[in-house]
């Protein structure tokens, strides 16, 4: 079974939201379809107290916007090595036939 991809653009650090998101990516990812999930400036923030070893263990690429990190005064070296910097242009250009989720 081919299973679409799926991009989740997580929009603001609210933590229901931003919880809701990972366990969207993770069931997504679970099904084999590619799954990224993208936390938008002010998501980045849940970076420090987030539970993030369930999605990248399936693959799920977590990439932090790079507005965001510098806002929440977070080093990208410091984080799981698998989280990446991007932006929305690089997101956008980069989803082909993924379905497109903001929460």
């Amino acid at each position: 079974m081919l299973v679409q991809g799926l991009t989740i653009i997580v929009a603001t650090g609210d933590a229901e939201r931003f919880a809701a998101a990972l366990a969207i990516a993770s069931a997504s990812a679970a099904l084999g379809a590619r799954t990224r999930l993208y936390l938008h400036e002010g998501a980045v923030a849940r970076l420090g107290d987030a539970d993030l070893s369930d999605a990248l263990a399936l693959d799920v690429a977590i990439i932090a916007c790079q507005t965001g990190l510098a806002a929440a005064g977070i080093d990208l070296s410091t984080l799981d090595r698998r989280i990446a910097a991007g932006g929305l242009v690089s997101l956008l250009a980069a989803l082909d036939d993924d379905r497109l989720l903001t929460i």
